[in-house]
């Protein structure tokens, strides 16, 4: 394999500023793509690019908004040229109980975990129809395979991007893109020690207990790494990674099977 098997690609990553998808441009970067890193936050933003090479371009987006999704696939665009690669990686749990969940807080995963990546697509779709290649990740979730107590909406919405994972792959077969999703269980991230957090305080229990029972879930008995997520986005991105479409890969210790 070529050091460099994507030199000449033009990846972007959502949530790209930090924890998953900080790991995920890393490992790109590395296989030689061109970069955009999109994420609501502009300073987590340049302090992941300062660690990356020099071709890397970045944009501030909320992705659930489309002006401001379109606006910055046109920066990107502008910048590096089509997007070859697409990440979408950007999301967001919050827990209640089922009799507690507002609407408010269902559409606010559905439009996080679900109609951004949505929009994104759309928005680099058409650039990998004119290229001729592409490679679509999703990054889903465990929850996106099995059900978890608490995250009901967090459940529907990665089962919902889980769908539409399966169901573009079939549509772009024979479009030489392919979509697939990784399925990250407990991943060592600040938005897992926010869920510590929010657990200790709803249950009573210490961090130290809640990461304990979080770490349970896994057979081999620890957390996921961001780069491990990263290794598997890449794999997936690879020129030799053709045959590989509509899968959603669990990457969590054996917890899913």
């Amino acid at each position: 394999m070529s050091p460099l098997p994507l030199q000449g690609r033009h990846a972007l990553v959502t949530g790209a500023g930090r924890g998953i998808g900080a790991a995920i441009a890393q490992a790109l970067a590395q296989a030689g793509a061109r970069l955009t890193l999109l994420g609501r936050q502009r300073a987590a933003l340049e302090a992941q690019a300062a660690r990356l090479p020099a071709q890397t371009h970045l944009e501030t987006c909320d992705i659930t908004d489309p002006a401001q999704v379109e606006r910055a696939f046109q920066g990107a665009l502008a910048a590096l040229g089509p997007v070859t690669i697409l990440v979408n990686n950007a999301g967001q749990v919050e827990s209640q109980p089922f009799g507690q969940t507002t609407l408010t807080l269902w559409q606010r995963m559905l439009e996080v975990n679900l109609t951004g990546a949505f929009l994104c697509t759309q928005a680099a779709l058409p650039g990998m129809l004119e290229v001729g290649w592409g490679r679509i990740v999703n990054v889903a979730s465990t929850a996106g395979l099995r059900g978890y107590p608490y995250v009901s909406a967090y459940c529907a919405a990665k089962h919902g991007l889980v769908g539409l994972t399966r169901a573009l792959a079939l549509e772009l077969a024979r479009k030489n893109i392919t979509v697939n999703a990784v399925c990250p269980g407990y991943t060592q991230t600040e938005l897992l020690e926010a869920s510590l957090a929010q657990i200790a305080q709803r249950t009573g229990r210490s961090q130290a207990e809640a990461r304990t029972l979080l770490t349970q879930a896994n057979p081999q008995g620890r957390l996921v790494e961001p780069a491990e997520v990263a290794q598997a986005v890449l794999w997936l991105c690879l020129p030799g990674s053709a045959a590989l479409t509509g899968q959603a890969i669990a990457i969590a210790g054996g917890e899913v099977m």
